[in-house]
């Protein structure tokens, strides 16, 4: 039976580990990535008026700075809404896909935000602030989380495939597996931007998803 190496963040790697057994595969729960909080933020809402989400870390990371919970919400997909939705925001959108998709439904929503804070990352994957600037919306950051490197030391022996949640999280794939032979695993990547760093390694092959979600990525595997 295959065995899928399962890198990315918890808990969100468990919930990915359950829908692999769902189709007859065996999870290797060991991500590569942690989620931290960063203390001490100040959250500015003046001027604000809509939230942007592009993961459920920044979810919950902002949750615990701030109690505003009427303003509208947008969100990068389905699990990020959910993830708003639990901590108690009511007006919640997803654009069910990337960062672009995420900044395209900002811009075209009725009624348009006028100023978007986007709680994320200490390093994002993409600067969602300048994507809503050149659709003419203002748009400010904040960093509310950050992801570092776990203690993992080496790769889980005996996997027939990796999931790779992000390019981050794809240079660690890489650092762990310098010394291994991998012309046996496939890589299957949520994005191109989230396979690209695996793409000169001897994979077998380096196959990312035709939309960044979890249900493309894992449609890969079937």
């Amino acid at each position: 039976m295959t065995r899928v190496w399962v890198t990315r963040t918890g808990p969100e790697a468990d919930a990915t580990a359950k829908r692999l057994a769902a189709v007859g595969l065996i999870a290797v729960v060991a991500p590569v990535l942690e989620a931290r909080p960063i203390a001490g933020i100040q959250i500015d809402l003046d001027g604000i008026d809509a939230l942007a989400f592009s993961s459920g870390h920044a979810v919950a990371a902002f949750a615990a700075l701030s109690d505003e919970r009427g303003l509208p919400v947008f969100t990068v997909g389905a699990a990020t809404a959910r993830k708003a939705q639990a901590a108690g925001f009511g007006r919640v959108q997803s654009a069910d896909g990337g960062a672009t998709t995420l900044a395209e439904k900002i811009a075209a929503a009725d009624p348009r935000p006028t100023t978007v804070l986007h709680p994320g990352a200490r390093e994002p994957a993409a600067d969602l602030a300048a994507l809503l600037a050149e659709r003419g919306v203002a748009a400010r950051a904040v960093a509310v989380y950050e992801t570092v490197p776990t203690d993992l030391a080496v790769a889980p022996d005996d996997i027939d495939a990796i999931l790779v949640h992000s390019a981050r999280g794809a240079e660690r794939v890489a650092a762990l597996m310098a010394d291994q032979r991998r012309d046996h695993i496939e890589v299957f990547a949520i994005s191109e931007a989230a396979g690209r760093p695996l793409r000169a390694s001897s994979f077998a092959r380096v196959v990312a998803a035709p939309f960044p979600n979890e249900a493309a990525l894992l449609d890969l595997l079937k």
